[in-house]
């Protein structure tokens, strides 16, 4: 299967960048990824937000078939890893369209989660809540993103967040904050209630799920297991600064020397399996050159050095071409897909094991090969570790989950990565023809249609459920 057309044109008209300060301090991705650990774990996590946190309702207005709030309350981020949010974003907001109206006993709620660029509320308004009341009499909250519109740094560009770490930031607020809102929810007597999001915000709402300690309806459209290959081999990562990424991990040896060894993987050190990798398969290079790996969106060279049975020899394969088509991607087996994700997590002294003389023989154009490389290799490391849902909880019910996916998805990568079936059992997983872009533009009606089949099975499975009033 090819990679949408529209997908990769769509990400060449836009002209921001990502990241454009680099990684982050490093003091901060080191209390990240051991703040990570904490809501990872669904019996640490649900206690960091209580039951009865304070929400509060700032605005009031009625419509002919509803009613919207607007409310706030203070990030419960702020309160777990201080000074690490941006102080426009400590305030969370949110927008609550509620029906006059109900077809059932129930009050059913869906939370949604605003995707990359989807800033302020008007566009969930449109195109989701107010359908939904109308096809559903559904009532949907929708969560202001960190970073984003009134939350957004004074010197951030649009939607182009300045360092990787905000991105983690985003993540922990958005579980953090999703918890203290279903917990109002509750106190409010709604239910029973979901959690959806696209893009961005579908992958938010899964690790917001992954840490509710009951059943939830849960619909995340267009997006998978991890970000790692979002912003390593997806079109996205065409808008990403490297250089700047691959400068701090030279200059700075924070990177290599303590925050790798930070990093793990669904529980494995990612870097140590790279390592291994390496040591079994000494002339595995030259059976991935053949592979066809990586689409040609990324389009970067790399030259693979592997380190050879004797010390003081190195392996040096043949210039690989990551230029090929996605759907040789696609078709690869399982098998050689993980040898390539392994392949990918081998860090510097992997091949600076070598003769140390060979690297100053390296030309520059091969010496900057090899820092691309390290760079892509540490940015699939810090990803996984923030946002690979298997380093969180299973929800507790994943037979309330359904998974829409596009077909010919370019933003986000499937290939390569660990199924959500195979970490969620019990899952469902619906895919649409064509791509992010053209889903996102012309299959609302499905998404919407998904949430309410999703909640209607929530009734069926919990009929006396307590704490939702009835109408």
């Amino acid at each position: 299967m090819g990679v949408s057309k529209l997908d990769i044109l769509y990400r060449r008209l836009l002209l921001t960048k990502l990241f454009i300060r680099g990684w982050g301090r490093p003091e901060d991705l080191k209390r990240l990824f051991e703040f990570r650990k904490v809501i990872g774990n669904r019996e640490r996590c649900q206690n960091l937000v209580s039951s009865d946190y304070p929400v509060y309702i700032d605005k009031i207005e009625e419509q002919s078939d509803c009613k919207i709030l607007d409310g706030h309350f203070v990030s419960p981020m702020a309160h777990y890893v201080p000074d690490i949010m941006p102080t426009e974003s400590v305030i969370a907001r949110f927008q609550f369209i509620v029906p006059k109206e109900w077809n059932s006993k129930y009050r059913p709620v869906c939370i949604h989660l605003a995707g990359t660029g989807d800033h302020h509320y008007w566009r969930r308004r449109t195109l989701m809540a107010r359908p939904m009341i109308k096809e559903a009499r559904m009532a949907s909250l929708l969560l202001e993103n960190p970073y984003y519109i009134l939350l957004k740094p004074k010197d951030q560009v649009r939607s182009s967040l300045k360092n990787v770490s905000d991105l983690f930031v985003m993540g922990g607020a958005l579980v953090l904050e999703s918890a203290a809102l279903l917990h109002w929810l509750e106190r409010e007597g709604y239910g029973p209630l979901g959690m959806t999001g696209i893009s961005m915000g579908g992958h938010m709402a899964s690790l917001a799920v992954s840490n509710w300690p009951k059943p939830m309806p849960l619909i995340p459209c267009l997006s998978w297991s991890t970000a790692s290959g979002v912003f390593t081999t997806g079109v996205l990562s065409k808008s990403i600064n490297w250089r700047e990424l691959e400068k701090q991990y030279y200059t700075q040896t924070v990177y290599e020397e303590e925050i790798i060894h930070m990093l793990e993987y669904c529980g494995t050190d990612s870097f140590k399996m790279g390592k291994e990798f390496v040591k079994r398969f000494p002339s595995s290079a030259d059976k991935l050159t053949n592979l066809n790996l990586v689409s040609r969106t990324l389009n970067l060279d790399m030259m693979d050095q592997v380190m050879s049975p004797k010390p003081a020899e190195c392996h040096k394969s043949s210039k690989t071409s990551i230029s090929a088509t996605s759907e040789g991607l696609l078709l690869q087996d399982t098998s050689k897909m993980e040898c390539f994700n392994q392949t990918l997590s081998t860090n510097k002294s992997s091949y600076m094991s070598c003769n140390p003389q060979s690297h100053h023989l390296l030309s520059k154009e091969q010496r900057r090969n090899n820092l691309q490389k390290e760079s892509l290799i540490f940015m699939k490391g810090v990803m996984d570790e923030c946002t690979h849902v298997a380093n969180f909880s299973v929800p507790v019910d994943p037979s309330l989950i359904i998974v829409v996916q596009a077909k010919e998805d370019a933003y986000i990568p499937r290939t390569g990565v660990r199924s959500l079936q195979e970490i969620w059992p019990g899952c469902e997983i619906r895919y649409l023809e064509g791509g992010h872009i053209s889903a996102y533009l012309f299959k609302q009606g499905l998404f919407r249609a998904q949430k309410s089949a999703s909640q209607q099975k929530m009734v069926l499975l919990n009929p006396s459920s307590t704490g939702w009033k009835h109408v």
